[in-house]
């Protein structure tokens, strides 16, 4: 799997951590750092979004210091699903219930061990478009003007 990851200053230590963790994983043959000096939470998230939705990416990673404002500007990329999760409920539903491809973390809401232990179980988390949550994901498709 190819995961780009990034954060602005808020969340560059989180990151990091999460970085190294994936780096590390066996599952992840690529990892591309797309902050940078000075970078916000938008334009941040305006990159690993990019990367996910043009294919230079599987999925992402974001961090700042809720979560929030990244996966608000992640969402405002066509085509991309941003999620804030966690906690183990949230995480799992993210990708098995609304095929998320970018995760969202806040640096002032979880520490790096519960972090990195809940994207374990994302990495091996797989949406189902056949299940209950395919039609409401082309509902949804369908409002922006496109399919999934």
């Amino acid at each position: 799997m190819r995961i780009a990851i990034g954060a602005p200053g808020n969340g560059a230590e989180l990151k990091e951590a999460l970085r190294a963790f994936l780096e590390a994983d066996g599952r992840v043959v690529q990892v591309e750092d797309l902050s940078g000096p000075d970078i916000t939470y938008p334009e941040v998230s305006f990159r690993v979004a990019g990367a996910v939705r043009e294919g230079r990416a599987d999925r992402g990673v974001l961090v700042c210091g809720t979560g929030l404002g990244t996966t608000i500007a992640a969402n405002k990329v066509p085509g991309v699903r941003a999620a804030t999760a966690h906690d183990l409920v949230t995480v799992r539903g993210s990708v098995e219930n609304y095929d998320a491809q970018v995760l969202c973390m806040g640096q002032n809401v979880i520490a790096a061990p519960a972090a990195t232990a809940l994207l374990d179980v994302w990495l091996d988390l797989r949406h189902d478009p056949t299940g209950s949550y395919g039609p409401k994901l082309e509902e949804i498709a369908a409002h922006e003007g496109r399919s999934t």
